[in-house]
């Protein structure tokens, strides 16, 4: 028997829903193929959803200065780790493995980064993602000079400690509304697609 999305109420129907958040829903389901069950344990709380998502989308898809997408995701897995926040680590691995083209990574990083095969560069934006998320999160001119050393700018720290900042609450909400990870996430990006056959 599949676990329930939330402890809290959840839609009946995406057609109960205000018109720009049944918008976002289905603009997920087409592009992703299904819909992430975080957007349905949200949605009792438009307000919030339409937050949730707009802070979201401004972290995640604005482009920053050198952080590229992969390594946002890879702050998201490694703080989602510690948090021992499953959804955000399945969901969000699937997103490392994509875009790093890498099935291997997102494991890795999610058991411990400094062990992981990785570069100096990311073992230090993670190192900083998880002070960040973890600890007190002190921007010191210590951090700063690390940071700056490996190749961030200014900017880029404020978005590594936001993505970090962001995803613990990502964590917490999830974790309070004891929702599962999509059973898609967890194959995708590990094998390659199947090409259709030549007509």
């Amino acid at each position: 028997m599949p676990a329930p999305l939330s402890r809290f109420p959840v839609p009946e129907s995406i057609q109960d829903l205000p018109e720009d958040i049944r918008g976002s829903i289905l603009a997920v389901q087409e592009k992703a193929g299904f819909v992430p069950n975080v957007f349905l344990m949200l949605a009792h709380r438009p307000d919030e959803f339409r937050a949730f998502f707009a802070y979201h989308d401004a972290l995640m898809e604005r482009e920053s200065d050198t952080l590229t997408k992969a390594e946002k995701e890879m702050i998201v897995v490694a703080t989602s780790a510690r948090n021992r926040c499953l959804y955000c680590v399945v969901a969000h691995g699937a997103l490392v493995r994509i875009y790093s083209k890498d099935p291997l990574l997102a494991d890795q990083v999610a058991i411990n980064h400094r062990t992981a095969p990785i570069s100096e560069r990311h073992r230090v934006m993670l190192d900083f993602a998880l002070h960040c998320g973890l600890d007190v999160g002190e921007l010191t001119d210590e951090w700063q000079a690390r940071l700056i050393e490996a190749g961030f700018t200014h900017d880029d720290i404020w978005d590594i400690g936001a993505i970090a900042a962001f995803f613990g609450l990502s964590n917490r909400l999830v974790t309070l509304t004891g929702t599962p990870p999509n059973p898609e996430f967890y194959l995708m990006g590990r094998v390659p697609r199947e090409k259709p056959a030549a007509g």
